[in-house]
């Protein structure tokens, strides 16, 4: 997987837009075209302190998911990225589709302040790595800063 190459296509489409459900929009749709192995991916925003599903690609999703909760509220707590190689060894993992294996979640932080979270799913166990995270993460800078 080539993320500099994602990340120079990422920036074309966000250069000239502020929306930020727009340019979460165009992320997830860019990666769900890209990434190989998924089988969701998307984005959960932070309300009123809980994760409110936001643009995405993939089956219907969760709606809400409360801070510290499954993978996604535990990277937006701890404002780190979190690989899981198996979901179904995580205790408290919110199954949204029963398909899904393993995970990874960003959190989204622009200017240092936790917006929310980029979550990616895949049926295939032990699907995300060192490199996948790097990667997501240069993606998730390049995002932060038209947020």
């Amino acid at each position: 997987m080539n993320y500099s190459l994602l990340a120079e296509q990422l920036q074309g489409l966000v250069a000239d837009e502020s929306d930020r459900i727009a340019n979460m929009a165009n992320c997830a749709a860019l990666l769900w075209m890209e990434m190989q192995d998924i089988n969701w991916v998307g984005f959960y925003l932070l309300k009123r302190n809980q994760l409110v599903l936001g643009p995405f690609q993939g089956k219907p999703a969760c709606t809400r998911i409360a801070m510290g909760a499954g993978v996604c509220g535990t990277a937006a707590s701890i404002q780190k990225t979190v690989i899981v190689a198996d979901v179904h060894q995580f205790p408290g993992h919110i199954a949204c589709d029963a398909v899904s294996n393993s995970e990874i979640v960003v959190p989204v932080m622009p200017a240092g302040k936790l917006v929310g979270v980029l979550d990616i799913d895949s049926p295939q166990l032990e699907r995300f790595d060192y490199r996948d995270q790097q990667g997501l993460e240069l993606l998730v800078q390049v995002l932060e800063a038209r947020l």
